[in-house]
C-alpha cells in the first residue's frame, strides 16, 4: 500500500514555527528583525503557512500557452515584412506592430505574413474607422487573430490630449467601431504607463481596473477580449502576484457587466530600472522580469532589448532579447506547467493582499467620481508622482540598488559616443487638456551627471 512520507511526521502549526524562530533570535525583536514593509504597505514575513492563508482568490494562469512576441515599428512596410518573417523564423510566436501613420498599407503587411497560429497586435497612434475596418475584414476573411490595441484613455493620460477623430468624441468613435467590427479585439489598457512613471503595484492594479471600468461604462458593448499591456518590474515574487491579482480583479469587475471573456495580458519589462551605463546588467533584469511575467500568467511577452534606451532598433539587440525568452521556454521549461505559483503560500498571500488593497483603492476612486474624473483633475498624476518621488529618494540614498549605477559603478565606462537615441525625459511644451503622466527612469539624473563629466 502506498504511504505518504509526511504521515510519519506530526504537523507543525505557524505558531510553533514562530516560537522556534523567536527562540533562535535570542531576544531580538521578531518584527523588527525579520519582517519588512513593501512600498505597497504589505508586511513581508520570514515564512508563510497554510493555516494563515485566508480569503484565497481563485485564478487560472496558463504558462504553457504564453507566446514570445516581437515588437516591430512600421515605417517601411517591405522592411517590416522582412523583419517580421525573420523574427518568426527565429522563434517569435506573435507580433506587435506600432503604426503611427494611417497611410501605411496594412493589408500589404498582413498579406505577406504567415498567419497560422500567430497572434498579431497593433498599437495605433490614431483612431481611424476605415483603417480598423480593413483589419477586421482581413481577420474575418483569413481567420487571423488580431488585437487592435485602441486606448483613448491611455492616450489622454500619456499625451495630455485625446485622439483626433471626426466624431464628437473618442467614445463615440469606439462605439461605432464596436458595432461595425466582428472579428478583432478593439480595446486595450496601457498599464505600462503607470509602472514606468513610478506607481506602486497597488496603484498600478487599481488604476488599470479603474481604466477598464470607464470603457465598460461608456461603450455599448465589448464582445471581444480586452488587452492589458503591462510592465513588469524587478521585485520577482511581487510581480508574479501582481499579474495574478490583475486577472482576478478584471474578472470581478467584468462579471458585473456580464462580460465573460478573460483578458489578454501582454507583458514587457519595465523601463524604470533600466540603465545607460553598465547596460549588460539590463539583460539580467529583463530575464527575471520575463520569468515573473511567465509565472504570473501573461499571454504574450515582448522582451525589452538590453540596448533599447540608447540604440535604434537593431537585429542584434532584438535577437538577444528574443533568445532570452527562447531559453526560458525551450531550455528552462517554463512552459511545461500551468498555474505554477499555486501552492506557494507566499505568492498566494501576496496575490490576495495586492488584490484586496487595489480593490479598496478602486472603490475609493469610483466613490469620488471615477478614474477619468480623477485623471482630468490631476489626482492620478499627483498620486503617481508621490510614489515615484518616494522610490527616487530610496534610489538616491542608495537604499534601492541598481548595480553598475548607484552600486559598484564602473568609472571608466563611457557612453556619450554610443548614443543613437536621447535616453532621458523629452521636453515638448504644447497645449494639452491635462498634464500628462510622464515616464521617467530612476537613473536619469545620475546618468546625465556622468555624461557631462565624460
Amino acid at each position: 500500500m502506498a504511504t505518504t512520507l509526511f504521515d510519519d511526521f506530526d504537523p507543525i502549526s505557524s505558531k510553533q514555527w514562530k516560537q522556534k524562530i523567536q527562540f533562535e533570535l535570542k531576544g531580538a525583536d521578531y518584527n523588527e528583525t525579520l519582517v519588512w514593509n513593501s512600498p505597497e504597505d504589505i508586511q513581508v514575513k520570514p515564512f508563510y503557512h497554510k493555516d494563515e492563508l485566508t480569503n484565497n482568490y481563485s485564478v487560472v494562469t496558463k504558462a504553457t500557452e504564453f507566446k514570445i512576441c516581437q515588437n516591430i515599428y512600421v515605417y517601411d512596410v517591405e522592411k517590416s515584412i522582412e523583419r517580421a518573417i525573420d523574427s518568426l523564423n527565429r522563434g517569435a510566436e506573435s507580433l506587435r506592430f506600432t503604426i503611427e501613420n494611417e497611410a501605411i498599407d496594412v493589408l500589404n503587411l498582413l498579406e505577406n505574413l504567415p498567419l497560422d497560429n500567430i497572434t498579431i497586435y497593433f498599437n495605433l497612434s490614431f483612431i481611424s474607422i476605415d483603417f480598423v475596418k480593413k483589419l477586421d475584414d482581413f481577420a474575418q476573411k483569413n481567420k487571423a487573430i488580431i488585437y487592435c490595441n485602441l486606448d483613448s484613455i491611455g492616450q489622454l493620460a500619456k499625451d495630455g490630449n485625446w485622439f483626433t477623430t471626426k466624431e464628437k468624441n473618442n467614445f463615440e468613435t469606439l462605439n461605432l467601431l464596436s458595432r461595425q467590427t466582428k472579428s478583432i479585439s478593439l480595446i486595450s489598457i496601457d498599464a505600462t504607463l503607470y509602472q514606468n512613471a513610478g506607481a506602486n503595484m497597488v496603484q498600478q492594479l487599481a488604476y488599470s481596473i479603474g481604466h477598464v471600468n470607464e470603457y465598460f461604462n461608456r461603450l455599448e458593448s465589448i464582445n471581444q477580449p480586452i488587452v492589458f499591456e503591462v510592465a513588469v518590474g524587478t521585485n520577482y515574487f511581487f510581480e508574479i502576484a501582481k499579474l495574478r491579482a490583475l486577472r482576478i480583479l478584471f474578472n470581478l469587475v467584468a462579471k458585473e457587466y456580464n462580460h465573460n471573456l478573460d483578458c489578454n495580458i501582454i507583458a514587457s519589462p519595465t523601463k524604470r530600472n533600466k540603465t545607460l551605463y553598465d547596460y549588460n546588467v539590463n539583460m539580467l533584469r529583463t530575464t527575471t522580469e520575463c520569468m515573473s511575467a511567465i509565472l504570473g500568467g501573461a499571454d504574450a511577452i515582448a522582451n525589452l532589448p538590453y540596448d533599447a534606451l540608447y540604440h535604434k532598433d537593431n537585429e542584434f539587440g532584438d535577437r538577444i532579447a528574443r533568445n532570452q525568452l527562447l531559453i526560458l521556454k525551450k531550455e528552462s521549461y517554463f512552459d511545461k506547467v500551468n498555474n505554477p505559483a499555486d501552492g506557494s503560500y507566499y505568492i498566494e498571500s501576496l496575490t490576495n493582499q495586492l488584490a484586496e488593497k487595489a480593490l479598496t483603492l478602486f472603490k475609493d476612486i469610483e466613490s469620488n467620481g471615477g478614474f477619468l474624473k480623477q485623471l482630468n483633475e490631476g489626482i492620478i498624476k499627483r498620486k503617481i508622482q508621490e510614489s515615484a518621488e518616494a522610490e527616487q529618494n530610496l534610489f538616491d540614498s542608495g537604499k534601492e540598488i541598481l548595480l553598475g549605477t548607484n552600486k559598484y559603478p564602473n568609472k571608466q565606462d563611457r557612453m556619450k559616443h554610443d548614443l543613437e537615441l536621447f535616453p532621458f525625459v523629452k521636453q515638448n511644451p504644447r497645449k494639452t487638456l491635462i498634464k500628462p503622466i510622464i515616464e521617467k527612469r530612476l537613473a536619469e539624473k545620475t546618468e546625465q551627471e556622468r555624461l557631462n563629466l565624460e
